[in-house]
């Protein structure tokens, strides 16, 4: 069954357990998502990558994810919005469309429930649908709540899992900076040198204090966004190399061939190639 909020301004809220159905969904670049495991499990393609979902497993994803369920068994909700429904409107940084939920452009976070995390996000979806079902001139914006509810309890479960507490919270806000600085740049600035001197950090801190809790390394997470960028202009647009080459900011298309070797493993033509044959 689908729920779904249009506002005025062409905001969003959709709910649904239909999304593998919906090619218009699927297809669609402004679109949020979050996808929740109720029973059994499925498989979804991010962007080529695959990842197995289980029982009581959500995963965040960004508009810029491009996505399908190559397979599933048993039961899942998706909750979908635009950012005229949500972004535009002030929210705490953490929870916002930038935040630490949909940071993970190329490596998306899984998060497992406990029973009691799943309730908690089982009584904000029973009350979305509850909220749908009224016609008066606050339902948007109580489903805004609502929805703002479900990602910061989202955002706590992901805090848990990465054991973000006090001492070390700012450690996490610097990677998320990091991480936001790097999706607006990562056309012009290629060197984790650029990132540190915007950040008044030098590249040695910024490299120590990614690894001392565990996060990927600052050169890591830009050449992962530069990959991810250019694999989503191969597979879903007709670019040529030279075009995606520019776009990307690499002077010379030498230059992009054998950066995406080096990070993907295939050439070019490989990529598009297989994809093809699919």
């Amino acid at each position: 069954m689908e729920y779904a909020c249009i506002t005025p301004l062409q905001g969003n809220l959709i709910l649904t357990d239909d999304l593998h159905k919906s090619e218009s969904l699927l297809q669609n670049k402004d679109l949020y998502k979050f996808i929740w495991v109720l029973e059994g499990s499925l498989d979804l393609t991010i962007d080529q990558m695959g990842i197995h979902l289980e029982k009581n497993q959500v995963i965040p994803l960004s508009n810029i994810h491009h996505i399908r369920f190559p397979r599933f068994t048993g039961k899942y909700i998706s909750i979908l919005f635009n950012s005229n429904f949500y972004c535009i409107f002030k929210s705490d940084s953490e929870v916002s469309c930038n935040g630490f939920l949909f940071a993970g452009y190329s490596n998306p976070l899984l998060m497992q429930l406990t029973d009691s995390q799943a309730l908690t996000l089982e009584r904000i979806i029973s009350d979305i649908r509850l909220e749908y079902n009224e016609d008066d001139s606050h339902k948007e914006e109580m489903l805004r709540l609502h929805l703002k509810r479900f990602i910061i309890a989202c955002t706590r479960i992901a805090r848990n899992k990465y054991a973000i507490e006090p001492g070390n919270e700012s450690a996490f806000y610097l990677f998320r900076k990091f991480v936001i600085l790097v999706d607006e740049n990562f056309k012009e600035k290629k060197k984790v040198g650029d990132y540190a001197q915007m950040l008044n950090r030098s590249s040695k801190t910024l490299t120590n204090l990614f690894s001392l809790y565990k996060l990927p390394t600052p050169l890591q997470i830009i050449q992962e966004r530069i990959e991810a960028e250019a694999k989503r202009l191969l597979l879903y647009s007709d670019k040529s190399a030279k075009e995606i080459a520019h776009i990307l900011g690499f002077e010379e298309i030498s230059s992009f061939s054998r950066f995406f070797k080096r990070v993907s493993g295939k050439t070019i033509t490989e990529f598009r190639n297989q994809h093809r044959e699919r």
